[in-house]
């Protein structure tokens, strides 16, 4: 198990900047993490993901250039710093820890998953 707990979700205006955290314990070596995000009556779709070793990262095109994604193993702490935000990406944020050092895109590649924070975005 890999219980994943995520914090710093909250109301901010649009162009303002926002930074969630997950924090994993239990087996934590050798796994690639990712954040994911659901908005109201839409499917959950992939924002970023991070290797185990933090060399390789993959963004969304629609937060390329706005968000990044970051680690930092000796706290079991994966950081998604958002910038540039819009209300489009409102929604409630996941992350999420696959069995494997290798960043993925897919969902379905993620075994654990965090509870979730809402980032709320005003215009």
């Amino acid at each position: 198990q890999v219980p994943l707990v995520e914090s710093g979700g909250g109301l901010v205006q649009a162009g303002g900047s926002l930074r969630l955290s997950c924090t994993a314990s239990g087996r934590t070596f050798n796994t690639a993490m990712g954040w994911f995000r659901q908005a109201p009556g839409k499917e959950r779709e992939f924002v970023a993901t991070i290797s185990w070793n933090g060399a390789i990262t993959y963004f969304a095109d629609s937060v390329k250039g706005r968000f990044t994604i970051s680690r930092d193993n000796t706290k079991n702490t994966v950081y998604l710093q958002m910038n540039g935000l819009k209300p489009d990406d409102t929604a409630v944020y996941y992350c999420a820890a696959r069995l494997g050092p290798i960043a993925k895109i897919s969902s379905d590649e993620y075994r654990y998953w965090g509870q979730g924070t809402q980032v709320t975005v005003s215009s």
